[in-house]
């Protein structure tokens, strides 16, 4: 069972390496993108924090 275990989890890990290191037309990964958007997402992680240690509750995100 611990084989099998195991076996799973690298086919796992082996396939999400490849999803986020797949080069797109203009080579460019998603991995790229993830890095680039993470400034983004830390300014907004920030924001929320602040506005939650204040009182304030973050508005849900627009559909």
């Amino acid at each position: 069972m611990g084989l099998f275990k195991t076996l799973l989890y690298s086919a796992a890990i082996y396939g999400a390496y490849k999803f986020l290191t797949e080069q797109d037309a203009i080579g460019r990964t998603r991995l790229d993108e993830i890095k680039d958007k993470v400034p983004q997402l830390l300014d907004e992680a920030k924001s929320i924090k602040d506005g939650l240690q204040s009182g304030h509750l973050p508005e849900p995100p627009s559909l």
